[in-house]
């Protein structure tokens, strides 16, 4: 992601400090700007939608796939969605049947998209080094965000972490890259190192949510940063039945966080339909 490991490093040594002040929000959005464009002219950036090279030139998506990718946008003002988790929810519920069915560790979570809709984009930045994917989404979420609070009510954005294996093989950790974006749009604090993912679990892509949460459990641990009393976001490209965020947020409340919400770049359907 063009830019995005000199400005992430620099937000993260800056941990003691929750917000950035908006001046330094458009002087660091300003130099990574620039360094993307620089970027661009080597190895010139796809579009997340149709993969090809993104006109007009410095852009982080095509014209005419951004207005139809902004009409599949989740919103609270038009859509209805668990008020709990952010799914999009059918007839005059409140809650989604994942978050009818058992209690969450997180207070509140959402996404941009469904995950439908943006499937082969996050196939590709997952699994064919579409890294630059990350500046278009974590700037969707950051917008997102600010939709469902104040980023002065969030003391820390916090990855999901992946194993060393995974990492290895991959290059880079997608949530990592888009909660660098978030926290380069909105100034709050980044860890990328609050969690850490202690074994190799198996992929979850087809398992049911009890076996999810099964082979998660102990899956994570949180460092030897301080949490206590700090309200922690944590950000993944997906979120599907929950079992992975709540496995993180079980581990950050034992450790002393006063609460834990999430955000993703997409969401998978409600279980009930």
């Amino acid at each position: 992601m063009q830019g995005g490991n000199v400005i992430g490093a620099e937000l993260s040594a800056k941990s003691s400090s929750r917000i950035l002040p908006q001046r330094g929000i458009r002087i660091r959005k300003k130099v990574r700007h620039a360094a993307g464009i620089a970027a661009d002219l080597v190895f010139p950036r796809r579009c997340p939608v149709c993969d090809e090279p993104v006109r007009p030139f410095g852009a982080l998506i095509c014209d005419s796939c951004g207005e139809k990718l902004a009409q599949k946008a989740l919103s609270p003002k038009r859509d209805a969605l668990c008020c709990r988790c952010g799914k999009p929810v059918y007839g005059n519920r409140e809650l989604c049947r994942d978050c009818e069915k058992r209690a969450r560790l997180f207070t509140k979570g959402c996404a941009v998209y469904r995950y439908r809709d943006v499937s082969g984009m996050l196939y590709r930045l997952k699994y064919e080094g579409r890294a630059e994917y990350a500046d278009f989404l974590g700037a969707k979420m950051a917008e997102r965000l600010r939709e469902e609070w104040n980023p002065a009510q969030v003391d820390v954005l916090a990855p999901v972490p992946v194993s060393r294996e995974r990492l290895w093989k991959r290059g880079y950790n997608q949530a990592e890259l888009l909660a660098k974006t978030i926290a380069e749009e909105t100034g709050i604090s980044l860890r990328e190192d609050l969690l850490i993912r202690q074994n190799q679990t198996a992929a979850l892509r087809n398992m049911s949510a009890q076996e999810r949460r099964r082979n998660l459990k102990n899956a994570f641990i949180v460092s030897d940063i301080d949490v206590e009393s700090k309200r922690i976001m944590l950000v993944d490209d997906i979120f599907t039945t929950g079992a992975t965020i709540d496995a993180c947020a079980r581990q950050l409340l034992r450790a002393g966080a006063a609460e834990v919400m999430f955000l993703a770049a997409a969401i998978g359907e409600d279980s009930g339909v």
